[in-house]
């Protein structure tokens, strides 16, 4: 049987793992890379011709090379930022899939930042764009905004989903019509149990170096071949040293000591983990912020795990 993780973690979950039942067949599936649609329909290409190479960890991804019908699209994407992007952040626009921070991301990295990656629905990386309000806005990033709107959708679909299960004359399909969605679970379900061969983008071990300079222990996000032989990781060119470098201190770090933290069940290591992130600013702070965490009832399972 093949497991696919799509709850987050997905970073940590295949991490945990894969490491730890490295004879089971474990995917982990995320829509992020999906963000490259966006960049397509912002420059005016249709997606059915794009080709494209986004590796890096979950929620850690980058495009590093992007065609449209063979054609370089970067240089596409340049006269973009030169001609047309300046009067469109002026007048306080958010261009999908490139925004301004995402756009100050890629002039400074030569890489398009992907879905969560500088997403304020993600970890809203980096620090220097959100360090206080106003340059925050000097950005047009506003996550608590983002997460209040972000809270109230879901609760409205919880009501909507209680409501139509609970109720016998509801159809399911006048609300959720059985037709692709674009979220890769039914084509990889598809491709293995009726051998219709096709590449997805997934998550698993980077057993095979897939990506350069990430731990083979540890999670990568990659295109994948997928058919009745199973999945089977394809070789990308990797990251720049300078997004590798951020890889390796924002994401395999903290998810490595949160592991570790987890499997020692140790209170103080989870402190450690929230000592480095870049929000923490004193042991105090950190403490506080475990012992509240810890302290809220739902949470009595995570208060005997961790000692």
């Amino acid at each position: 049987a093949h497991l696919l993780l799509v709850a987050n973690p997905v970073l940590t979950g295949i991490t945990y793992l894969g490491r730890r039942y490295p004879e089971a067949k474990i995917v982990g599936l995320c829509h992020g890379f999906s963000g490259i649609y966006g960049v397509a329909e912002t420059l005016g290409l249709d997606r059915e011709g794009l080709t494209f190479e986004i590796p890096g960890v979950n929620h850690f991804v980058w495009c590093m090379r992007l065609f449209h019908n063979g054609q370089d699209v970067f240089p596409i994407l340049d006269r973009w930022i030169a001609e047309e992007a300046p009067a469109l952040f002026a007048a306080g626009q958010r261009p999908h899939g490139l925004e301004p921070k995402t756009v100050d991301l890629y002039k400074r990295f030569g890489a398009i930042p992907i879905g969560d990656t500088a997403h304020w629905s993600g970890a809203s990386w980096p620090l220097w764009y959100h360090s206080d309000p106003e340059i925050g806005a000097r950005w047009n990033e506003d996550p608590p905004s983002g997460w209040a709107s972000y809270f109230d959708h879901v609760a409205r679909n919880a009501a909507d989903f209680a409501r139509i299960a609970e109720d016998p004359s509801i159809k399911v399909t006048e609300f959720y019509p059985p037709q692709i969605s674009g979220e890769p679970m039914i084509p990889i379900v598809e491709a293995i149990a009726c051998d219709k061969p096709r590449v997805v983008i997934g998550n698993i071990l980077n057993s095979g170096n897939f990506v350069p300079g990430i731990p083979r222990d540890f999670e990568v996000e990659i295109p994948l071949w997928v058919s009745r032989r199973g999945v089977q990781g394809i070789q990308t060119g990797g990251l720049s040293p300078a997004l590798l470098a951020h890889t390796l201190r924002d994401r395999v770090a903290p998810a490595n000591l949160e592991i570790e933290a987890y499997e020692q069940g140790s209170k103080e290591l989870l402190t450690q983990l929230i000592l480095m992130d870049p929000w923490s600013r004193s042991l105090d702070q950190a403490t506080a912020f475990v012992d509240e965490v810890l302290a809220l009832p739902h949470n009595a399972p995570l208060r005997a795990h961790y000692r």
